[in-house]
């Protein structure tokens, strides 16, 4: 009787994956979420590896920000804040493996305030980037477009000169 009530259960479901599937138009189920492993890779980093965690949370705090403030779909922001700010971490840690990767050399590395501000600086470097880039890139892209349309008129000037045509617009040129 229990294996009836368990068949008589499961039928909806398989109904409605096969409806799902029949149906082109329907929404795509959502991704699922990998921040319980991202959790865990943190979590094993600490436990590891704490000197190498305590310098990389403190020099990726404007990426760490980003990340608590961005809400944009994709997060352009923060993966230009990332990018940089991640290469801005790649000297002080491998001077930390250098000087045997202790917490001792952490929170000296930490002390010098051109490490942090390189750091900092290069994160602030990618919001920058993230934030001017769309707008120079319109800049661009309305300058190639208006010098099209001026070729475009000059062009069509000439043709309407070399056929003898009344210009359009009824005889202003424009």
């Amino acid at each position: 009787m229990a294996k009836a009530a368990a068949k008589a259960a499961k039928a909806p479901k398989a109904a409605r994956r096969k409806a799902k599937a029949a149906d082109p138009d329907a929404p795509a189920s959502p991704p699922h979420s990998l921040t319980w492993l991202q959790g865990l890779l943190c979590g094993a980093l600490v436990a590891m590896a704490p000197a190498l965690a305590v310098l990389l949370v403190v020099l990726l705090a404007p990426s760490l920000l980003a990340l608590a403030l961005e809400r944009t779909s994709g997060r352009p922001v923060l993966r230009s804040v990332a990018l940089c700010n991640a290469s801005g971490c790649v000297a002080p840690v491998r001077a930390l493996w250098a000087a045997g990767h202790g917490l001792a050399a952490a929170t000296a590395l930490l002390g010098d305030p051109r490490l942090l501000a390189s750091a900092w600086a290069a994160g602030a470097a990618g919001w920058l980037l993230a934030e001017l880039f769309p707008f120079g890139l319109r800049l661009v892209l309305d300058a190639a477009a208006a010098a099209q349309a001026a070729r475009l008129r000059a062009r069509r000037a000439r043709l309407t000169a070399e056929w003898s045509l009344e210009p359009p617009g009824g005889g202003r040129p424009g």
